[in-house]
């Protein structure tokens, strides 16, 4: 199960711009300090969940795996920041902005059928 360079690079950016746009939403939620910390603090977050837990030998990943899960965990892990993205571009008025990405993120998936097809065999 190899995955194909230009199919990485979608995911990479996928994963760019579900974290960007966590921080913008987080951003935009009040126009107190609090704007700081959530714009910071929420990607922060996120993408160190993102690279804690993980399946060993994931040929997507590096193959390491600080925190060791299922297959299927780290699949809804993925789904979740992701998904988060597309929603907050929804939330932030960006209807079809946050639509495209959704699209875009369930074409990678596809695209990427024996990854899905291996994490839940994990």
């Amino acid at each position: 199960m190899g995955s194909h360079p230009l199919n990485l690079a979608l995911r990479f950016l996928l994963e760019l711009t579900a974290l960007f746009v966590t921080g913008l939403w987080g951003w935009k939620q009040t126009d107190s300090w609090w704007r700081f910390l959530l714009a910071i603090g929420l990607p922060v977050v996120i993408g160190a969940i993102w690279v804690t837990f993980a399946v060993p030998d994931d040929p997507s990943r590096s193959g390491n795996a600080p925190v060791v899960v299922p297959g299927f965990v780290r699949l809804v892990i993925e789904l979740c920041m992701l998904g988060f993205g597309s929603w907050a571009l929804y939330q932030l008025g960006h209807t079809g902005m946050g639509l495209g990405l959704a699209v875009t993120i369930l074409i990678h998936y596809v695209i990427s059928y024996d990854r899905v097809a291996w994490l839940l065999s994990q």
